[in-house]
C-alpha cells in the first residue's frame, strides 16, 4: 500500500509529520499512530487512507463517522472541521486530479485547506474560511466545462485578483492546452481561469479579457506579476507607461518599484532568469522585472532586503562595494578568504561563487568593510543548517571546502597557505563562527454537493 505513495517517509516529509505502526502482532491489521500539527496530521491520514482505498475499495466506509469528525473545532481559530463531497464516475475524479494530481495540488495551495480524493470522495479539511474556499473553487472548476465563468462579488473579496488580458496575449500567457498558466500555478500555488458573463468575452478593458487569480496574498501577487511581465514583453508599456518608483512604509505585505535602466534590468534578470531568481530567494520578497520596472513584494523587511540586493548588484558592475557594518544584521554570514584563495573561491567570472549560490539559495559577493578590507559576504533570509542543505550554513561550508582544497593544492606543489580564515554571522552581535568545524564537502451521491 505505502508503496504506491513512496512510503511513509514521503508523506513525513511532505506534511511534516512523524508516523509509525503500534502493533507487534504482525498477523492482524496494524495499527498507524500520527504525530505532528493538527494540519500536518490531517494531511498525512487523508493520503495514507487515499492509499488504502486505491488499494481496498470501501475501506474508508469501514471508518464511520471518525474520518468527518477527527480534530473538530481543535485548532486555534476554533472553526477546524471536515467538509466532503461525492464525484458522479471516475471521469469527474480525473478531471478534479488533473496531470500528475496537478488540479488537486493547486485546490489544495490556493484554499489553504487539506484536499485529498478518497475513493469516490473530495475530502477538505482546513478552518471554516479555507473549506469554504476549497468548495466555491472545486464548484468554478467543474462550471468551466459547462461554459464561461463570473465570480460575483469579486471585488469584494480578499483572496482574489483581476489581471486585464489584451485579447492578443491571450494564447501567449496561456500557452498550448494551457500549460503556461498550468506552470504559472503550479509555481505559486495559485488558481486561474478567465471570467465573464455569459456573452461578455472580449469586452473587457480596451479589447482584453480578465483573469482571476486566486489564493493567498504572496501567491496572487507572484502569479499576477509574472503575468504582467510576459505582456509587457508582448506589449511593451501595457502596464508601465507613465510608472513611477514607489518606496511603500507599510509592514504589511505591500509593493515597491524601482525604475531601471535598460542595461541595468539586462544585467539584474541574468541568464535565463537566474540572477533575479536568486535574489528574490534570499531575500524571501518576490522580485519580477515588468518591462524596466523592478516590483519588490513582501513585509517591509522583506522589501528593504531585496532592494539592497538589487542596489549592490548594480553597484557590482561600476566597481567595488563596500558594506561598512554587519554587526546588526541577521540575514549575513562573513567569511575571511585567505588572498591566495579568493580567484579559487570566485571561480572564472565568479563562476564558483554562481554555483554555490545555487546550491544554497544565497546571494555571494566581495565586499570592503570600513577599514578597506575584503571579505566575502553570504546573504540569505535562511541560516540553514549545520549539516543540511540550503541556507548560509551550506554555502559557508561550500566556501571553506574550497579553501581547504586549494590550500591543500599548495601545499602538495610546495605553495604557501595557512588555516581556514574565521567567519562571522551578524545574527545581533557579530563575530562569532555560524560553524566551528565544518565537515567534508557531501556529495552531491450521485450529485457533486459538500
Amino acid at each position: 500500500i505505502f508503496g504506491s505513495v513512496r512510503g511513509l517517509r514521503a508523506i513525513e516529509e511532505e506534511w511534516g509529520s512523524l508516523m509509525m505502526f503500534i502493533d507487534t502482532d504482525l498477523s492482524r491489521s496494524q495499527r498507524l499512530v500520527i504525530f505532528g500539527s493538527v494540519r500536518g496530521r490531517r494531511g498525512s491520514e487523508l493520503k495514507v487512507l487515499s492509499a488504502i482505498e486505491t488499494k481496498m475499495p470501501g475501506y474508508t466506509a469501514t471508518l464511520g463517522s471518525d474520518i468527518f469528525n477527527r480534530d473538530r473545532y481543535t485548532d486555534p481559530t476554533g472553526s477546524w472541521g471536515t467538509d466532503w463531497m461525492t464525484f458522479k464516475d471516475e471521469g469527474e475524479i480525473s478531471y478534479a486530479l488533473g496531470k500528475q494530481g496537478g488540479t488537486r495540488r493547486k485546490l489544495e495551495r490556493s484554499s489553504g485547506s487539506v484536499v485529498q480524493y478518497v475513493g469516490m470522495m473530495a475530502i477538505c479539511s482546513g478552518t471554516k474560511k479555507e473549506r469554504i474556499r476549497a468548495r466555491e473553487y472545486m464548484k468554478w472548476l467543474f462550471q468551466q466545462l459547462e461554459g464561461p465563468v463570473y465570480v460575483n462579488g469579486w471585488t469584494d473579496r480578499e483572496d482574489c485578483t483581476v489581471v486585464d488580458i489584451p485579447n492578443d496575449c491571450i494564447g501567449y500567457i496561456t500557452g498550448n492546452r494551457r500549460a503556461a498558466l498550468g506552470s504559472m500555478e503550479e509555481e505559486w500555488g495559485s488558481l486561474m481561469f478567465f471570467m465573464s458573463e455569459h456573452d461578455e468575452r472580449g469586452k473587457g478593458r480596451g479589447g482584453s479579457e480578465r483573469l482571476v487569480i486566486f489564493g493567498p496574498d504572496k501567491a496572487r501577487r507572484g502569479t499576477e506579476l509574472k503575468i504582467m511581465s510576459s505582456i509587457e514583453t508582448k506589449s511593451p508599456g501595457f502596464f508601465t507607461r507613465g510608472l513611477r518608483e514607489k518606496i511603500s512604509g507599510r509592514r504589511g505585505f505591500d509593493t515597491d518599484r524601482l525604475v531601471m535602466r535598460d542595461e541595468e534590468v539586462s544585467y539584474a534578470l541574468g541568464k535565463e532568469g537566474a540572477t533575479r531568481k536568486k535574489l528574490e530567494l534570499a531575500s524571501g520578497s518576490i522580485l519580477q522585472y515588468v518591462g524596466h520596472v523592478a516590483f519588490i513584494a513582501g513585509d517591509l523587511p522583506e522589501r528593504r532586503r531585496c532592494r539592497e540586493f538589487v542596489q549592490w548588484l548594480l553597484q557590482q558592475r561600476r566597481g567595488t562595494v563596500t558594506i561598512a557594518d554587519i554587526k546588526d544584521r541577521d540575514d549575513v554570514t562573513e567569511v575571511n578568504i585567505p588572498a591566495n584563495c579568493k580567484g579559487w573561491v570566485a571561480g572564472n567570472r565568479g563562476s564558483e561563487l554562481r554555483r554555490m549560490e545555487q546550491l544554497s539559495g544565497t546571494y555571494m559577493f566581495m565586499a570592503v568593510d570600513a577599514r578597506g578590507e575584503e571579505r566575502l559576504l553570504i546573504f540569505g533570509v535562511n541560516r540553514g543548517r549545520k549539516h543540511g542543505d540550503g541556507g548560509r550554513l551550506h554555502a559557508e561550508r561550500l566556501v571553506k571546502d574550497m579553501i581547504r582544497e586549494k590550500q591543500a593544492d599548495d601545499k602538495q606543489r610546495g605553495g604557501s597557505g595557512g588555516g581556514v580564515a574565521p567567519s562571522s554571522s551578524s545574527s545581533g552581535g557579530g563575530g562569532r563562527s555560524e560553524e566551528a568545524r565544518p565537515p567534508a564537502r557531501p556529495t552531491e451521491g450521485s450529485q457533486r454537493s459538500w
